[in-house]
């Protein structure tokens, strides 16, 4: 996994869980956008998100979990219901996708470059395979947590 774009680093942590730094654009109205540090994490043992925190300068950090699924299929088509949606746009000078995060409040979008993004998704796959998510859980254990209550 490799990149030399501005405002993109990809590493793996420590603790071989891989991270993607995006440098991305908030479409704040038609000619406002504010850039965001946006902090991509994958963690194996819960490979069916990808944790995404928000960077905002001089601003709160905002952590969504966002289904690594919806990400990949929303670099190609419309994905995703509700809260959270990804499509790609359609620009003539370079690749980007639409990021929609939504809460009770309010709505954010954001535009993504999609190289790294897809990228680092790939490296992702390969670490756990689509369609293996869940081969690794207890089901067992996890049944007995469930019976169990608060």
């Amino acid at each position: 996994m490799s990149t030399n774009q501005p405002g993109v680093q990809a590493r793996l942590a420590p603790n071989a869980r891989p991270e993607l730094i995006l440098d991305i654009e908030r479409v704040l109205d038609l000619a406002a956008r504010q850039t965001i540090r946006a902090e991509f994490r994958f963690d194996p043992g819960a490979p069916l998100v990808v944790s995404v925190e928000l960077l905002i300068e001089g601003g709160p950090r905002v952590l969504w979990r966002i289904g690594r699924d919806l990400l990949q299929q929303g670099l190609y088509s419309v994905s995703g219901l509700g809260d959270v949606k990804m499509w790609p746009a359609h620009s003539e000078d370079r690749a980007t996708a639409w990021l929609q995060l939504a809460s009770r409040d309010m709505a954010a979008l954001f535009e993504l470059p999609v190289s790294p993004l897809e990228e680092w998704l790939e490296y992702t796959y390969e670490l756990v395979p689509a369609g293996r998510e869940i081969a690794e859980i207890d089901w067992e254990a996890a049944t007995a947590d469930l019976l169990q209550g608060p």
